[in-house]
């Protein structure tokens, strides 16, 4: 840490550095920023930065609000966008009490914790997003989302236009340090998707947010909008971000066994079987808006029922095939997740629900082989597959009894978020809406 921070302070010597933006995440994970100058950084680093909680979603309450901000120097990068009479650099914070002691509100600190339990059994966690996003002409929400193309997967035509868009935003993630495995058109009209190349999951985290604030940017830039909301249009599929996942111990694929004829290991396969029984406890976590089951209840590629597959799109957990000679690329994906999730704390209720399947040896149950939208309720019901909650509600109702999730983020974070998510419900379960004017007016 220490070689780490003097290569901070060195480079903002060097590079003429005029400003340092600190970054962290409330627990919805909207992204905060406070800035600071070069000559206070040294005291930063050794004292963090003292600021009020309480004015940050689901941190403190007004009479314990004082927190500090620790700049992580492993996270330390130059912004690219920054005026050339202005270089400034940027680090993720962790968020502590005053005694030094993590915050229990910071969703960052939250994966720490969590990544520290897997490392105490010899694991790192490894994590590769596909994340998913529109581009729209305004962010104007009183009016219809009008989309920049009428493209479609992987299609590059003059209908494409906002591949430059996409890009501009490559080139910017790879200034920043983010390496990016692929880019493409996805499904939908004026839906992209990037994806990211593996890293160990607190990194990856800081790269989605990292990622949102560029695609949002490049946008701006050029005047339209980028959103991650899961649901804006209908008719066609929404945006998730299937998440690619392996646990690795030194230079070991423990997900891979070459004696297995699918070549999973029986660690793979009580992971796998974790997720399968924690998934419904754990589905507010990670589809958290009340727009995220507008994109499960739909269909298309999204995941409907707890199930796993060898490449079936339809399962929430899917076992890609490897590449030919690459066995440490064996990995499962985790298909509900969307792209509005924290994921600070999606993976760590991910990785939590693994390591309980491997801790409790749970047993995989068997693999559901065909389309599960077109599976009857009868036959879905005798292979004991059973439906993801439906809505917002439902999915709260699931986590508020679940051990593993109130354990894994915590009293502080798990009782705010119930409440915070409460309340949304109930306000849109108050609201008129344009299907209910278009349906009913005209006729009662």
């Amino acid at each position: 840490m220490e070689r780490q921070q003097e290569y901070v302070l060195r480079t903002v010597e060097e590079r003429g550095v005029r400003l340092i933006r600190l970054w962290f995440t409330d627990v919805l994970g909207q992204l905060k920023s406070v800035a600071i100058s070069p000559a206070e950084l040294d005291a930063v680093f050794d004292e963090g930065l003292q600021f009020d909680g309480s004015s940050i979603d689901g941190f403190s309450r007004v009479q314990e609000s004082d927190v500090l901000a620790r700049p992580d120097p492993g996270s330390f990068e130059l912004l690219p966008w920054a005026r050339d009479d202005e270089p400034t650099a940027l680090m993720f914070c962790d968020i502590e009490n005053l005694d030094g002691s993590p915050f229990a509100g910071d969703p960052r600190q939250v994966l720490r914790r969590n990544l520290k339990k897997a490392q105490d059994k010899g694991f790192t966690f490894f994590t590769a997003p596909e994340v998913e996003f529109f581009y729209f002409a305004d962010g104007d929400p009183s009016k219809e989302p009008q989309p920049l193309d009428r493209a479609s997967y992987f299609d590059l035509t003059t209908a494409d236009v906002a591949s430059d868009l996409r890009r501009r935003t490559l080139h910017m993630l790879e200034a920043l340090g983010i390496p990016v495995e692929y880019s493409f058109h996805e499904d939908s009209p004026s839906q992209h998707e990037i994806d990211l190349q593996y890293s160990e999951a607190l990194s990856m985290a800081d790269n989605i947010m990292t990622l949102r604030l560029v695609v949002r940017k490049i946008a701006l830039d050029a005047g339209v909008w980028a959103t991650f909301m899961p649901k804006p249009l209908n008719g066609v599929q929404g945006s998730g971000m299937h998440t690619h996942l392996s646990l690795f111990r030194g230079e070991q694929n423990v997900f891979y066994d070459p004696d297995d004829e699918s070549g999973l290991s029986a660690t793979a396969r009580s992971f796998i079987a974790g997720l399968l029984v924690h998934a419904c406890e754990m589905t507010a976590i990670t589809n958290q808006l009340v727009n995220s089951y507008k994109r499960l209840n739909e269909g298309y590629e999204a995941p409907q029922y707890v199930s796993w597959a060898r490449n079936n799109q339809s399962a929430l957990v899917r076992v890609p095939v490897p590449k030919r000679g690459k066995v440490a690329s064996t990995r499962i994906e985790y298909r509900a997740i969307d792209s509005a999730t924290n994921p600070y704390l999606a993976y760590s209720v991910l990785l939590a629900a693994g390591l309980k399947g491997i801790e409790e040896g749970y047993p995989l149950p068997l693999e559901a082989k065909g389309n599960l939208f077109e599976m009857s309720a009868a036959a879905r019901s005798d292979l004991g597959i059973r439906p993801l909650p439906d809505s917002l509600d439902n999915a709260l109702v699931e986590m508020e009894r679940s051990e593993l999730v109130r354990e894994t983020v915590g009293e502080h974070i798990f009782e705010w978020f119930l409440r915070n998510r409460r309340a949304e419900w109930r306000e849109y379960q108050r609201q008129v809406t344009p299907f209910e004017l278009k349906r009913y007016l005209p006729i009662w």
